[in-house]
């Protein structure tokens, strides 16, 4: 705890040092699930941004020497609260744009109101399919991350290559659940090999998830498809990992388990349990030149290896989003919203952390990721995120 005071501090004095240089900057919002306990995608999706923060502004800023700002606000997770937070953040006209954090379901409700706001929102980690797949346009919601369909398409091309060909779901009862569930039904069309042959479902808050672990294994489930956040799955880790071992099934899991501290709450528990969980990106074994840019910087941060950056998508997606915007923003010679929306369409040929993008969004096209950045990983010993096919 201390040492999460401890980079809560240097991150405040870089953003408060950031404004103080410069009188007017130019201001990113940042609302996310700070408050939510042992969260860690929230403060990831901080850190890349601000290392894309430090380096734009390093570079000369945006508009002829203005300087980028991050502002950020706690939704708690909650969808009232962010619709708040948007309200407010809307209200500044210095504010360009707004990274969001992980929950989907707190993105999917507030998709009327940024669109009524026109507030562009840039996401960097929440992945319910409507978020990009919606009617509403001028669309101004631009994602750097997973989707449902993509995330469940490489898990269950694993679950095939391990031998697995019937899978059970287990998912919670909100818009992403949903979301997982329609992505797996699609694909269940479209390999007879592979079928998801029962669905069990979960509610926010539970304390348990024992009884729908247990009723998809009576089912005759090889492997179980895990929709979750890091709160249920040390749940349902550490139940699992009291059966008898005969009763473990393999966890397929969506990467909301990575958004928090998983590995420090299972303990023990998390060697005795098969675990995969989708990924878009590691620092582990980047050698490229944007990579170890980035893992340097976040020494400034108190990070010292890559395997400690805790929720890496979150730092990766972010410092793409961010490098992303200012050139959008200097494209559109200009901090009016609806100007920098229509550029984000617009930019061209950056290469990134995550990948080289020829043109990350266009008008019908608002993910900036593929399927082809997807691939299973695991956790290792000490904690680190390992991509499993590198092993």
């Amino acid at each position: 705890m201390a040492t999460i005071r401890i980079l809560f501090g240097l991150f405040l004095l870089t953003m408060i040092a950031s404004v103080q240089a410069d009188p007017h900057p130019v201001l990113i919002g940042i609302d996310a699930e700070f408050g939510v306990v042992n969260s860690t995608s929230a403060q990831a999706i901080r850190l890349g941004a601000q290392i894309a923060v430090d380096e734009i502004n390093a570079a000369g800023g945006v508009l002829g020497g203005r300087s980028l700002a991050l502002v950020e606000k706690d939704d708690r997770s909650v969808p009232a609260r962010f619709v708040k937070n948007l309200r407010e953040f809307a209200a500044d006209p210095n504010v360009v744009a707004v990274l969001c954090g992980r929950y989907s379901p707190v993105v999917v409700e507030a998709i009327p109101e940024i669109h009524r706001l026109k507030l562009p929102l840039l996401d960097p980690w929440a992945a319910a399919d409507p978020i990009t797949a919606h009617h509403f346009w001028p669309d101004y919601i631009f994602r750097l991350s997973l989707r449902d369909t993509w995330a469940i398409q490489v898990m269950i091309r694993y679950a095939k290559q391990r031998g697995m060909h019937k899978l059970g779901l287990l998912v919670p009862t909100t818009e992403w659940g949903r979301s997982n569930l329609a992505a797996a039904e699609t694909l269940d069309q479209t390999d007879p090999q592979v079928t998801v042959i029962d669905t069990q479902w979960y509610s926010w808050g539970d304390n348990s998830l024992l009884d729908q672990y247990q009723a998809l294994r009576k089912a005759g489930v090889e492997g179980i498809l895990f929709i979750s956040n890091d709160r249920e799955g040390v749940i349902l880790i550490k139940e699992v990992a009291a059966l008898p071992k005969e009763q473990r099934l393999p966890i397929l899991a969506a990467w909301g388990i990575t958004g928090g501290n998983l590995f420090q709450n299972t303990g023990p528990a998390l060697k005795e349990i098969d675990l995969a969980v989708a990924q878009t990106y590691s620092f582990i074994g980047a050698n490229d030149p944007v990579a170890q840019q980035v893992v340097q910087a976040a020494r400034r941060y108190g990070i010292d290896a890559p395997r400690h950056l805790q929720s890496p998508v979150g730092v990766a997606h972010a410092y793409d989003l961010v490098h992303i915007l200012a050139r959008a923003i200097q494209m559109a010679d200009s901090t009016d919203r609806s100007a920098i929306r229509d550029a984000l369409e617009k930019v061209t040929d950056y290469a990134g952390l995550v990948k080289n993008y020829p043109q990350p969004f266009a008008p019908d096209r608002h993910d900036a990721l593929s399927p082809q950045e997807v691939f299973m990983a695991r956790y290792a010993e000490d904690g680190a995120i390992i991509r499993i096919d590198s092993e």
